[in-house]
């Protein structure tokens, strides 16, 4: 995946690369601000923490465990790290962040061999697990113990509940995992109109990475351990891993202020929305080729390659194949119609140079 110019070197300040490209929003702010007020408990003993246990209690179930990390990557590492054995291995996608995204540092800092799996659109079946789960007692393989699926995948897809229920029941019946990368977790619930512990606890999930940067925090994720029997120490994991935030009430601080209420969703939903508007816009470009279903807050395409390289120099935006010229324009909750029409007619004078 080819990355947009850096915005220091004269790139658009608002473009469609990334939903991290976002700021932080003021509800979020507020709540940092209201964090930082006296003295609190370091390391996780503060107040915003344990509501924030509370709060995901209330959406994932009476046995969540919630341990807040700095950033992504530190939660699917050590969450895997503190699901596998030594000699495990992780069945995921060919384009799973895990995989592509996070500089090996599930196989170079949790010591984990990854399996990738190629998939048409970015989501795993057990059909496609099956090869790749074999070898179990053989000492010359390592051993499946983890299957790891991203919601809504990297390719914008979504999985249903009866999906993700599917491969829990596949994993567990051969004593093996499901992990959830939910990186945008909040926008797959958004799309569904369900309840996350509907594709999450009540599917099966064992562990959970918990998304909030990519919905409007500033660095708010969070292992949610939702199977606490899938898991060996985790909490001297996290400390390894260097994920262990000493004034953590100002992590916790901004998932309690997007979980609390409705804030998580009325961000993913707006982003969602905003992703359809896109669709709709770029569809009206002729020759213009949408790839995939439009399910979060998505848009991939092909568009000729040097369209694309002169479209960058205006907006923001990541290549994903520069095999096919399939582009990704990616949605947030500050997206509004008047970006999507400024891009849309800019990609119109483009396609037509």
């Amino acid at each position: 995946m080819t990355s947009p110019p850096d915005p220091a070197a004269g790139a658009p300040v608002r473009g469609f690369a990334s939903d991290n490209h976002a700021g932080i929003h003021p509800e979020v702010l507020a709540a940092i601000t209201a964090a930082n007020g006296g003295h609190q408990p370091a390391y996780g003993d503060d107040r915003d923490t344990a509501r924030l246990r509370a709060v995901m209690r209330r959406h994932f179930g009476g046995r969540a465990e919630t341990y807040p990390v700095f950033n992504g990557t530190g939660a699917n590492v050590v969450g895997l790290q503190a699901m596998a054995d030594p000699w495990s291995s992780v069945i995921c996608t060919e384009n799973s962040h895990i995989h592509v995204d996070e500089c090996g540092a599930a196989e170079k800092v949790a010591g984990l061999k990854l399996i990738p799996v190629p998939t048409p659109d970015g989501k795993l079946t057990p059909e496609l697990v099956g090869p790749y789960a074999w070898g179990w007692g053989d000492p010359h393989h390592a051993q499946p113990k983890i299957v790891s699926i991203t919601q809504s995948s990297e390719m914008g897809t979504v999985y249903t509940p009866a999906e993700v229920a599917a491969l829990a029941e596949f994993a567990h019946e051969r004593g093996m995992l499901l992990h959830m990368d939910g990186a945008r977790l909040s926008n797959a619930a958004a799309s569904l109109d369900v309840p996350p512990r509907a594709f999450t606890t009540d599917a099966g999930v064992d562990v959970l990475s918990y998304g909030g940067t990519k919905n409007g925090a500033m660095s708010g994720e969070a292992i949610v351990v939702l199977n606490p029997d899938a898991v060996r120490g985790i909490e001297f994991l996290r400390k390894m891993g260097m994920q262990l935030a000493s004034k953590m009430r100002f992590v916790s601080a901004q998932l309690v202020a997007l979980l609390d209420g409705d804030l998580w969703l009325r961000n993913a939903a707006h982003s969602n929305a905003m992703a359809q508007h896109l669709a709709a816009a770029v569809r009206a470009v002729p020759d213009v080729r949408i790839t995939q279903p439009v399910q979060a807050n998505a848009v991939f395409a092909v568009i000729p390659p040097a369209v694309a390289a002169r479209l960058r120099r205006r907006y923001a935006f990541s290549t994903w194949d520069e095999g096919t010229g399939e582009v990704r324009w990616m949605c947030a909750f500050d997206t509004t119609e008047d970006d999507i029409a400024a891009f849309a007619k800019a990609l119109a004078e483009e396609m037509s140079a």
